[in-house]
């Protein structure tokens, strides 16, 4: 075999002969083209060509030739000769095939023979080889001669001319388009030329080519008349995965066309998913209308009811069943049937968790004092390790109230003692009530406070038949402070994502209501925003403007419950991406401190989990700025020449501002996984250069990104903070560990917080949110999770989002002001993101069905060729079982069929008809 040609670039010197094995059809490699050539356009020396290549290059030289002379006959066949060449050369994968080389000298030759023939085959057949040999001036930006001379040329197949060919046609398409939507011309040619290149690309197995190319001329609608059923899988799994890195609106328009290609081919539990991503409850509805099959349409209740989405369906015998599933109300059941195979059915006391004996010597017994202090936070570790199973040893003991737990607290204590019982029988409502109820006879108003938010916990995330939770809180008359400002918060808790509207003639008025203190008005705003998440409902956000606006509140809106009412603004555009554009400028208006703090709060709750660029530079923007604490004459003038204590006052918003911009920085980015990584290394600068403000917020901030996801980098970072000087620091980071190993009975977090224990027991505060952090790490005895994501990590809870924000809002600028004083029920809102981390298979009556499943790290599959594995270092295990974060299951074998798309949660299998036993 002839030797190939020394190359003058220097990346194809010291090639060896022509590899037989590594062909190419068409045109290969021909990236290098322009840019080993465009210097040494002369021709090579003779003497270093071989025989057979000058040969070849002699011929090419003659058929050139023949095209230039005046003879018409001879072109089609010199025309033919020069195609063929081209197409038969074979080359290594990285060289630049011969005939284009020698071709490429006649190239401007060839342009202007173009230009002096008349119209005909012969001249479109010239434009087909132009079209080629333009790739060779790839390098040169304004030079698109593959897309021009293609359009001259519309008749011919063009798929013969190769993959390398086809992908710079698709390169220059998209060029072209940008010059030509920026001259504002015509594009339709480009139009039908990419709908050629995207049936190729599919027919060739490179569907993110035909995706790519779609989306570069914003014709992405135009997929799903090109997808077959070979290709409608690989097409939809690309199209989803590239929506955290698309921008408003394109991400939107992704998700539709992927939603409606799934409808398409009846895969509607995927559609369903896409759809609660959405945010459409039109299409919500129409998916779950768009089957007959029972056992499927229960499959998608289980997905809505996972997202705490309501819907009422009307009352029929079949849909009684399927109203269940929307309702969530078999989760209990199912919950104790996971907990009776793992064995851990019998209550834990707080002395489980606590290990007292493994703290060091030297503080033994001082972390496990019988104070008040110390009692309350057992009843919180109470709460939450024997969150939803029902029993306790606190709470219901022999001799009902009178000895239970609640008489070994003081005074505000009272409420969240009580409030814990709700925690125990979390989603059981049925035995629930009776429990609860004896606490509401209690003549101590704090006690009652606690039992009308114990019946809040208890509904949070399930509904009941006959609501009696909206009964039993909704009645607020001649209540006091206390009680009416949990029964609020219970609300909130129990309808969080529902929409319900009967809220609205409950809560609305409080809001409104000036006469009334401050905190009811928030909280009461803040019920709505979890309420109405997600869904910009103006009624709710005119109210609470207006109440911002209204001149008799303006001195109230110091008050330190302000924060909670901009959170319940900012979460009602919670997902809404620009459409809160109109609530910033309202803000902007508004002459307040609160209202800078208001405005980027809601920009942070409209762009949470969409991992946008953009919006993370503008956040560390805010971080960078220095905020002056000296009065500046400028300063007075805008502030109408105000005394110190305003010109401070404002300070503060500002210090607020950049700790919500920490916090914003890991909603925003928590979306994806690169968005994360970066986040978190930003994390670090802010720790090292930020001021005080900041620093206290960063390890939330950290606990937010990861929540019960125990990754080593982010808990060991976070242990070390747990030492810092600022004790507000150090408490954060506390909680933040809580956060990060939540359910997940982690023992290096474990063994952490017990030496902080040791370490802060002569600081009360510390030692406090030690405990809780120790019951967060132990939630549900390792069977819950806080992980805002479900659905393989693919679908954000807003309910679960908001409950997390609302206690991170609550210890941002001084854990002091509320949880640590005298409003540690706040602490309660994390129950909205509380869910069990199950694997349940029922058949399709739903009874549960054991089948043996592969448990293993999840692997991003999209795009690799063939049908890779989805897990590795699996370990199969019997149903039900726990998942970890990160992890993702598999049926064993098909004996069965799962009629959800991914396996978690509550799973309907069907029997396989085809299933032969081995």
């Amino acid at each position: 075999m002839a030797k190939e040609e020394k190359q003058p670039a220097a990346q194809d010197k010291g090639k060896g002969k022509v590899d037989d094995g590594k062909q190419t059809n068409g045109v290969a490699g021909t990236k290098e083209a322009g840019s080993g050539d465009k210097k040494e356009d002369h021709d090579l020396p003779p003497a270093e060509l071989s025989e057979e290549d000058q040969k070849l290059k002699d011929e090419l030289d003659m058929l050139v030739e023949r095209l230039t002379e005046d003879d018409k006959s001879l072109y089609k066949s010199a025309l033919d000769a020069i195609k063929t060449s081209i197409k038969t050369s074979t080359s290594s994968m990285t060289a630049i095939p011969l005939p284009l080389k020698f071709l490429r000298r006649h190239y401007d030759t060839l342009c202007q023979t173009y230009e002096s023939w008349p119209a005909g085959e012969e001249k479109e057949s010239l434009a087909d080889t132009l079209s080629v040999l333009g790739m060779t001036y790839s390098d040169d930006e304004d030079r698109r001669d593959t897309i021009k001379y293609r359009l001259l040329a519309p008749g011919t197949d063009i798929g013969s001319w190769g993959h390398e060919y086809m992908r710079h046609l698709a390169l220059e398409i998209g060029q072209e388009y940008q010059r030509r939507l920026d001259e504002e011309q015509d594009f339709e040619d480009i139009a039908d030329l990419t709908r050629t290149l995207v049936t190729f690309f599919l027919k060739h197995n490179a569907e993110a080519d035909a995706v790519d190319v779609l989306s570069e001329l914003e014709m992405i609608e135009e997929m799903k008349k090109f997808v077959d059923k070979d290709t409608w899988a690989r097409v939809c799994l690309y199209m989803v995965s590239m929506v955290p890195l698309l921008t408003y609106p394109d991400n939107d328009r992704f998700l539709r066309t992927a939603h409606d290609i799934y409808v398409q081919y009846k895969q509607l539990a995927q559609a369903m998913s896409l759809a609660i991503r959405l945010n459409d409850m039109e299409l919500i509805k129409a998916d779950l209308e768009a089957t007959d099959d029972q056992a499927l349409k229960r499959q998608l209740a289980f997905i809505i009811g996972r997202q705490r989405l309501c819907i009422d369906l009307p009352e029929t015998e079949e849909n009684r069943e399927l109203q269940e599933c929307l309702n969530n109300a078999k989760l209990p059941e199912h919950f104790k049937s996971l907990a009776k195979e793992l064995n851990v059915l019998d209550p834990k006391v707080p002395e489980d968790i606590y290990k007292s004996h493994l703290e060091s010597s030297r503080t033994a017994g001082m972390t496990n004092t019988d104070s008040a202090r110390h009692n309350l936070a057992s009843a919180f570790v109470n709460g939450f390790v024997n969150a939803g199973f029902g029993q306790d040893k606190l709470m219901q003991v022999e001799g009902g109230v009178a000895k239970s737990w609640v008489w070994k607290v003081k005074e505000e204590g009272m409420i969240s003692t009580a409030a814990s019982a709700g925690m125990v029988m979390l989603w059981e409502m049925g035995d629930g009530l009776d429990k609860i109820d004896a606490y509401t006879y209690v003549p101590d108003e704090q006690v009652k406070a606690g039992a009308a938010l114990a019946m809040g916990i208890m509904n949070s995330g399930v509904r009941y038949e006959g609501d009696p939770t909206m009964a039993l809180l909704g009645d607020m008359e001649g209540k006091s402070v206390a009680v009416r400002v949990v029964s609020i918060m219970g609300m909130g808790l129990a309808y969080a994502g529902s929409n319900k509207e009967d809220l609205l003639e409950i809560l609305l008025p409080l809001v409104t209501d000036t006469s009334l203190d401050m905190q009811i008005s928030a909280m009461a705003a803040l019920s709505l925003g979890l309420v109405f998440v997600g869904s910009a409902q103006s009624d709710v956000s005119e109210a609470i403007i207006q109440t911002f606006l209204d001149e008799d509140r303006s001195h109230q809106l110091k008050d330190k419950w302000t924060r909670f009412m901009t959170l319940g603004l900012a979460l009602l555009y919670f997902g809404q991406q620009e459409e809160v554009d109109v609530v910033l400028e309202t803000l902007k208006a508004i002459e307040h401190p609160m209202s800078k703090p208001a405005s980027v709060l809601a920009d942070i709750c409209a762009w949470t989990g969409t991992g946008a660029v953009l919006k993370l530079q503008q956040l560390l923007h805010i971080c960078n700025e220095h905020i002056e604490e000296k009065d500046d004459e400028d300063e007075k003038d805008k502030d109408k020449k105000d005394e110190d204590g305003e010109e401070k006052r404002d300070t503060s918003g500002d210090q607020l501002v950049q700790a919500y911009a920490v916090i914003g920085l890991s909603l925003v980015g928590m979306g994806e996984d690169v968005g994360q990584e970066m986040v978190l290394r930003q994390f670090g600068h802010l720790m090292h250069y930020g001021e005080a403000n900041i620093r206290k917020a960063v390890p939330l901030a950290m606990g937010l990104i990861s929540p019960s996801n125990p990754q080593m980098k982010v808990y060991d970072t976070l242990s070390r903070y747990t030492h810092d000087n600022d004790i507000d620091v150090a408490i954060n980071a506390i909680f933040a560990m809580g956060m990060v190993g939540a359910g997940t009975n982690n023992a290096r977090i474990a063994q952490l917080l017990r030496q902080l224990a040791s370490y802060y027991h002569r600081d009360p505060n510390a030692l406090f949110m030690v405990r809780i952090a120790q019951g967060l790490l132990h939630m549900g005895k390792g069977t819950l999770t806080m992980n805002p994501f479900h659905t393989d990590r693919t679908v954000l809870s807003r309910a679960a989002t908001a409950g997390l924000l609302t206690v991170a809002i609550s210890l941002i600028d001084n854990p002091k002001a509320f949880i640590l004083d005298k409003d540690h029920y706040l602490l309660y809102y994390l129950v909205t993101a509380m869910h069990p981390r199950f694997l349940v298979t029922l058949d399709e009556d739903l009874k549960p069905v054991q089948v043996n499943v592969r448990v293993g790290q999840a692997v991003d599959v999209v795009g690799q060729a063939g049908r890779p594995k989805t897990i590795t270092g699996w370990q199969t295990q019997s149903t039900p079982v726990l998942l970890a974060a990160g992890e993702r299951a598999e049926l064993e074998d098909e004996e069965w069929l799962c009629l959800a798309s991914v396996m978690e949660g509550m799973c309907i299998l069907r029997k396989n008809p085809d299933w032969q036993a081995p």
